[in-house]
């Protein structure tokens, strides 16, 4: 303590104290004192919580210059999430027609006609040859 009262230094010291019981959002609040130049130090979680915790600190006590160190660090945004899973689709059934093919069927319900082979794999308990199918037979088409 000096000879008029408190130091700079526990003035300081007692306005970090106060401003950080206030509850603004500045984590580890922390003031360098150099001369009668003081750096406040910290985290806040916005920009305004920053501001006020210098207007509070200057209301506090007088300095020759207040230095805003304390960063901002906006809240981590939650990591995406995962789509929901997505329900498996109604089964799709095909009842042949004349002039249907598996070729025919694979190029409508799947946009290329190689893809055959997906219809006959799903419908071998009734096909024995991809290329011998009937009229009124009823086809699972897979997804």
């Amino acid at each position: 303590m000096g000879l008029l009262g408190a130091s700079f230094e526990d003035k300081v010291r007692k306005a970090v104290d106060a401003v950080r019981g206030l509850g603004l959002g500045v984590a580890d609040l922390g003031a360098r004192v150099d001369g009668k130049v003081v750096t406040l130090e910290g985290t806040a979680h916005s920009l305004e919580a920053k501001t006020r915790a210098m207007e509070e600190f200057n209301a506090r006590v007088e300095t020759g210059n207040t230095v805003n160190r304390i960063r901002v660090v906006l809240p981590a945004a939650a990591p995406p999430q995962a789509p929901a899973p997505a329900e498996a689709p109604a089964e799709r059934w095909h009842v042949v027609v004349a002039g249907d093919t598996l070729g025919g069927l694979a190029e409508r319900y799947y946009g290329k006609a190689g893809a055959y082979m997906r219809i006959f794999e799903a419908n071998t308990d009734q096909l024995k040859d991809p290329n011998l199918i009937k009229v009124g037979q009823k086809l699972r088409i897979p997804s």
